[in-house]
């Protein structure tokens, strides 16, 4: 019988689990989650794996990150079948805590960041990277890892974490993680358990959407045209689009030229949004 990793709910449980391994010189690495796992985020927990001696894994839906009428009651979660999965990866342990103990009565603090977090998703979802920052600086505090590992598919995300812990000297080191695609290049994610299986055969399309503008954008073509083209494919195969973006890959504004750019993208299919991102 597999040893499924030990559950922490508090963060002084947490805390004084690795204290002891903190003074035996052990060095930590945090997967930050909100469950679903899948084989994108059990790539994450490899990664940490390779940078420190031990991984903690969080579970937590965090509700400050939704707006009213997003899908907060519905994410999917699946604890029992997130720690049978870790079993194998020789997670330390999984750091699961409920609203209350992140958000405990009369809590009156968040973070408001802006810089790379302007644009994009703020566009569309203003609320939600001052909820991801304050869940996460809460996260990196109770853990105090050295490093912290985030995937590239939530690259904007990934950039605003990484000024977070900058701009505040948090001591962990933020590591972005490669995207972990389907066969048909869909990056994965929890959400994609919405689609149905038209959804889901449409979802395809943004992956390769992706791929034609960047080899476009090498050939030498303009933004202005291989945007406009973009979009006309998304429309027709059936996504409401909220953004198909060209950004510098730092700090997230317009880029001179595409030399060091990133394409980013947002588009709903059915009622599931989705993102995805590659490097010019």
């Amino acid at each position: 019988m597999r040893n499924l990793p030990d559950v922490y709910r508090g963060i002084d449980d947490l805390r004084n689990a690795l204290s002891p391994l903190r003074r035996e010189g052990k060095t930590i690495a945090l997967v930050p989650t909100m469950g679903a796992l899948h084989a994108g985020h059990l790539s994450l927990v490899e990664k940490a794996s390779e940078q420190a001696d031990i991984v903690i894994v969080s579970i937590f839906v965090n509700p400050k990150q939704f707006a009213p009428g997003e899908d907060f009651q519905s994410y999917p979660r699946t604890e029992t079948a997130d720690l049978e999965k870790l079993a194998d990866y020789g997670v330390f342990g999984v750091f699961a805590p409920n609203a209350a103990e992140m958000y405990p009565n009369g809590f009156a603090t968040s973070i408001q960041i802006e810089g790379p977090a302007l644009g994009l998703e703020t566009d569309h979802r203003p609320h939600f990277f001052n909820g991801v920052a304050t869940v996460v600086a809460k996260l990196l505090l109770a853990v105090m890892p050295d490093t912290a590992i985030f995937g590239e598919k939530d690259y904007q995300q990934l950039r605003v974490i990484k000024q977070l812990a900058r701009d505040l000297h948090l001591p962990t080191k933020i590591i972005g993680a490669p995207t972990v695609r389907e066969e048909d290049g869909l990056a994965m994610s929890s959400r994609n358990e919405y689609l149905d299986n038209n959804e889901r055969q449409t979802a395809r399309t943004i992956a390769e959407t992706l791929k034609t503008a960047r080899n476009a954008l090498h050939n030498g073509e303009s933004w202005i045209d291989v945007r406009k083209k973009a979009l006309t494919v998304l429309k027709l195969s059936g996504f409401a689009t909220d953004y198909f973006e060209l950004r510098h890959k730092n700090h997230l504004g317009t880029p001179i030229d595409a030399k060091g750019a990133r394409i980013l993208v947002a588009a709903k299919v059915g009622s599931t949004r989705l993102i995805d991102n590659i490097e010019v």
